[in-house]
């Protein structure tokens, strides 16, 4: 197995054992299946009437549109869902389908607007959401050289026209609030920029003029001088036992930094300053396992969602801001969908920390498009047919609405069963196929609430 290519695509792409459904790989979009008997001809009081799609529809709440714009009355019910909830995950079951980002767009401005939501935070790099935040904020950089920087390699699916015209409306907004602004948070650890080593080097000379020397040495050789999809590729390139004592060494700048505690007016400076250098030891950490071995993927992919966790906890008790959460539907789960290679989930991690301050909404489809990696590692847009009977996906597209939100937890009786019991979910990762397109998940046990659209096309990507 090639370390480089090993990582890069673990990172974003749910690994996991035999697939419990094959997936539709065709690029041509499958024939519909005949229709299922009306069931007008059936009473009332037939298992018909009791199904869990039956049951499902009486509570689902229809969605007005998938797009941005306009009126937001819809979401109402949606809101209700989300109550006290102080961090909200809004999954996605593809990595790069238009519609998964723009519902996210919607969502995310009606919990700005209604819900005093505050932050946004995506799987990417913590120096990502740090530049991101100050275009947000004050308006430094460019944005389009931001995302062509910083949304290489593995996080390239981010760097689309969805996703610019979202931050363009938080940039707006901010213009507008300046004294309430939206935020921007990168919570994982595959990257750390040179901001992070600029950050703490600053913090250091202003503060503790007697440590910066000893950091300095270090973080020499680390700082990044290259581009994002160079730094990470040469990086692991190094020899394991040297990535390791690089790893020794950022978590050494740690815990010196954590020895005198901020003060006063230092406090939060100091506060950030630990942030910023842990950033850059999560990813030392997470490039010091051995990839080549499959025995430690599972360890490594737990070392990940749990730093992805922790980032998003550390911001909303900072800062106190409400957050918006993406991700993939199996980061954001209550459980894991793939035991084997994703022992326990962000989502998961997230709970245990907040309790029913986090509220895991997952986003399902029934057909379309999306962008992934071919197996030849090329970029390539994948149709898959509507769902096969006996999967997740078949019940809730028969639902009555087209597109809608439902709440799990308060689900009719008629549906709990079927909620409970495992089925087939689509689970598209950065490659396509993938190793776990179609595990078995309890959806009721997975997350607290699902937006289901019937049909998704693919994203529309920038570079």
């Amino acid at each position: 197995m090639n370390t480089h290519k090993a990582l890069l695509a673990a990172l974003l792409v749910p690994l996991g054992a035999t697939l419990a459904v094959a997936p539709a790989t065709s690029a041509a979009t499958a024939p519909a299946p005949a229709a299922a008997p009306a069931a007008a001809s059936a009473p009332a009081d037939t298992a018909a009437f009791r199904s869990p799609e039956a049951a499902l529809g009486r509570v689902a709440h229809p969605l007005r549109t998938t797009g941005p714009r306009g009126g937001l009355a819809d979401l109402r019910p949606f809101g209700r869902m989300v109550g006290d909830a102080r961090v909200v995950g809004l999954g996605e079951a593809t990595h790069s389908s238009h519609e998964f980002f723009t519902v996210k767009h919607r969502v995310f401005r009606y919990l700005v607007e209604e819900k005093g939501f505050r932050a946004f935070a995506l799987e990417a790099p913590w120096s990502t959401g740090l530049r991101l935040d100050a275009y947000l904020l004050r308006g430094e950089g460019d944005l389009k050289q931001i995302m062509d920087e910083e949304f290489q390699g593995t996080y390239r699916w981010w760097n689309n026209a969805e996703y610019r015209d979202l931050l363009r409306w938080m940039r707006a907004y901010n213009v507008k609030h300046p004294k309430d602004p939206v935020r921007f948070v990168g919570d994982d650890g595959g990257f750390a920029g040179a901001e992070l080593y600029d950050k703490v080097g600053a913090y250091a000379a202003a503060a503790r003029p007697g440590l910066a020397p000893r950091l300095t040495e270090l973080y020499r050789g680390l700082r990044p001088a290259t581009d994002a999809e160079t730094y990470v590729n040469d990086y692991l390139a190094k020899p394991l036992a040297e990535r390791r004592k690089l790893a020794e060494r950022t978590g050494r700048a740690v815990d010196l930094l954590k020895q005198r505690p901020g003060k006063g007016a230092d406090a939060d400076a100091h506060a950030w300053a630990v942030q910023h250098a842990t950033a850059i030891h999560q990813m030392t950490t997470l490039y010091a396992f051995d990839w080549d071995d499959p025995r430690v993927i599972g360890d490594a992919m737990l070392y990940r969602d749990r730093v992805m966790a922790e980032n998003v906890a550390w911001w909303q008790r900072r800062t106190g801001d409400k957050i918006v959460l993406a991700a993939h539907n199996s980061h954001l789960a209550l459980r894991t969908y793939v035991p084997g290679s994703y022992p326990r989930v962000q989502g998961d991690f997230l709970r245990e920390q907040l309790g029913r301050g986090y509220l895991s909404v997952g986003l399902t489809f029934d057909r379309g498009s999306f962008n992934a990696s071919g197996r030849d590692g090329g970029v390539r847009r994948f149709t898959v047919g509507p769902a096969a009977p006996g999967t997740t996906e078949h019940t809730l597209d028969r639902v009555r609405h087209r597109d809608f939100v439902v709440d799990l937890r308060t689900a009719p009786a008629a549906a709990r069963a079927w909620l409970a019991a495992p089925h087939p979910v689509k689970n598209i990762g950065a490659t396509y196929p993938g190793i776990a397109d179609a595990p078995k998940i309890r959806l009721a046990k997975s997350h607290d609430v699902v937006i289901h659209l019937q049909r998704v096309q693919a994203a529309r990507l920038l570079k």
